[in-house]
């Protein structure tokens, strides 16, 4: 009884900060969590995931990604994620945050926004080694501490856990390209298209936001994307419609209303245009893909 209050106590402390921490050592315990974190779900929080030794597969917004030794998957709030079984001699890092515990860091990470669309990082035996390590304290500071953790200390190593993978996440990059301002305005660009995805704001709309011409924007988008703002935020659009009618029960007709679509039919060509296939198709395929 008593290992079990520390567990809650535990979980509840992870809870106020924002912060849920589990490993190999330290996974989570309870059934109503075990059964809960294996179902597919919206995140919430960002969710990293380092595998020390083992290979796993995961399903991030309906992709596959096979993670290896070494390894390391970064999520971010909104994704679609289905986690995986437990497979056999595996040893992994995992950690979730949200908004809140970013916003209390000193700095600002532009990986999490993942401007070269890559969610994947291989770190280095050095990199590793250190990542690993800040993984092993935040493990000890967050589950086996038999104080209450001090807040300022976890979000140090919090702090610099994110600055290593932001490190790794652009190391292939030259670093004028890694700090100029073209990929801030293209990570501001990343933002302005999560934040108002179903209000459809016109690119006139966002490249005002964003303090830039029509014509920057689309030069900026096109550098970092390959595409233009226009097909970039369609693309995010047939995206979000793909999550819904995967995991939601919504008609087409609903969906296309959530998704700032004012006539379904419209929808429904362009969802067939940018997929490949009818959204009746996409179902009977995920249907078949899942068994059901």
């Amino acid at each position: 009884m008593q290992k079990t209050n520390e567990i809650h106590d535990s979980e509840q402390q992870q809870d106020k900060m924002g912060i849920k921490f589990n490993s190999t050592e330290n996974p989570y315990l309870s059934a109503d969590m075990q059964q809960k974190i294996l179902q597919p779900r919206r995140l919430s929080s960002y969710f990293i995931v380092l595998i020390e030794s083992g290979s796993i597969n995961y399903k991030l917004d309906l992709q596959d990604i096979t993670l290896t030794d070494g390894q390391l998957l970064f999520a971010m709030p909104n994704q679609v994620f289905t986690p995986p079984d437990n497979a056999d001699n595996l040893k992994y890092f995992k950690v979730l945050f949200d908004e809140n515990t970013l916003a209390l860091l000193p700095q600002q990470f532009s990986f999490l926004v993942n401007p070269l669309n890559t969610q994947k990082i291989i770190l280095s035996d050095a990199a590793r080694q250190r990542v690993q390590r800040v993984f092993e304290i935040l493990d000890q500071l967050l589950q086996t501490d038999e104080n209450q953790p001090d807040t300022e200390i976890i979000l140090a190593y919090l702090n610099s856990l994110l600055a290593e993978l932001n490190s790794a996440y652009f190391k292939n990059q030259e670093p004028a390209n890694v700090l100029n301002a073209n990929l801030s305005k293209f990570i501001e660009f990343k933002l302005v298209v999560e934040t108002h995805l179903m209000e459809q704001p016109s690119i006139h709309t966002i490249a005002e936001k964003l303090a830039l011409t029509t014509n920057s924007l689309y030069r900026i988008v096109k550098e970092y994307s390959g595409v233009s703002p226009k097909n970039f935020f369609t693309g995010r659009l047939m995206v979000e419609a793909q999550r819904k009618l995967h995991y939601s029960n919504l008609s087409v007709k609903e969906l296309a209303y959530e998704l700032g679509f004012n006539d379904p039919d419209y929808f429904s060509k362009l969802f067939k245009k940018c997929t490949g296939k009818s959204v009746t198709e996409f179902l009977e395929n995920t249907q078949d893909l899942s068994g059901k």
